[in-house]
């Protein structure tokens, strides 16, 4: 299941490379820069209840982020994980006892960040496992981490939108993926009325890796709901 993480970075290559790592795992992430753009952010996030964890750097361009714990802390349920390179244990012991859940300090693994996220997650009783991130079938070889797609062992270019949607459909591979979800997750929220865009990326994905795109085996419509990538277990 997606959830939504609020992550709060202000170093351009470690917050685009956290945001790949969270997105490969499923889950939507809102990115800010700055206190100001995380406040912003959580205000609009809490306000239709869709946050589901932040992630929070303390030395930000405009004040601490410990700032932002203190405001977030009346919100019950949402967790809270400092990310930083401070790494003085009075000052991981004061903020864990302000309520953040936990406190890594950088630099760290991004093995660790997601254990750790879904250890936040689980204490509050929502278990959330690791996502399926490569899958073989029917010749096509998907390895997500790796950005790398091959067809009966010859790789595959694919634009960033073609992999994107291609990824939404191997986490929930043998599932159906519904037009507005995958509208949603590869476009933004505000896409969800244009299926248009789904037809013509997913023809472009059927011309790529499908021997027949006008009978295709792997990537399948479900008429009138949405699309899915045939299971590797059939």
């Amino acid at each position: 299941m997606s959830r939504t993480v609020l992550l709060v970075e202000d170093d351009r290559e470690l917050r685009a490379t956290l945001r790949e790592a969270l997105q490969v795992e499923g889950h939507s992430v809102l990115a800010a820069a700055s206190l100001a753009d995380a406040r912003l952010l959580a205000r609009q996030a809490l306000a239709s209840d869709a946050l589901d964890l932040v992630l929070l750097d303390l030395g930000l361009p405009d004040g601490d982020g410990s700032q932002l714990l203190a405001e977030l802390r009346s919100r019950p349920g949402l967790p809270l994980i400092v990310i930083s390179a401070r790494s003085d244990e009075e000052g991981k012991v004061a903020l864990l006892d302000a309520g953040a859940d936990d406190y890594l300090v950088k630099p760290f693994s991004l093995a660790e960040l997601l254990a750790r996220l879904r250890v936040a997650w689980r204490h509050r009783g929502r278990h959330v496992a690791p996502a399926l991130t490569r899958i073989e079938v029917g010749g096509l070889c998907v390895d997500l981490p790796a950005h790398r797609v091959t067809r009966d062992g010859r790789e595959v270019h694919l634009t960033p939108t073609e992999f994107r949607l291609l990824a939404r459909l191997v986490r929930q591979a043998g599932q159906v993926v519904t037009h507005r979800q995958l509208l949603a997750d590869v476009w933004g929220v505000s896409f969800v009325e244009h299926t248009h865009y789904l037809r013509l990326y997913m023809g472009q994905l059927r011309a790529k890796l499908e021997d027949e795109p006008g009978d295709p085996q792997l990537l399948l419509t479900e008429p009138g709901i949405g699309y899915r990538l045939a299971d590797p277990g059939v």
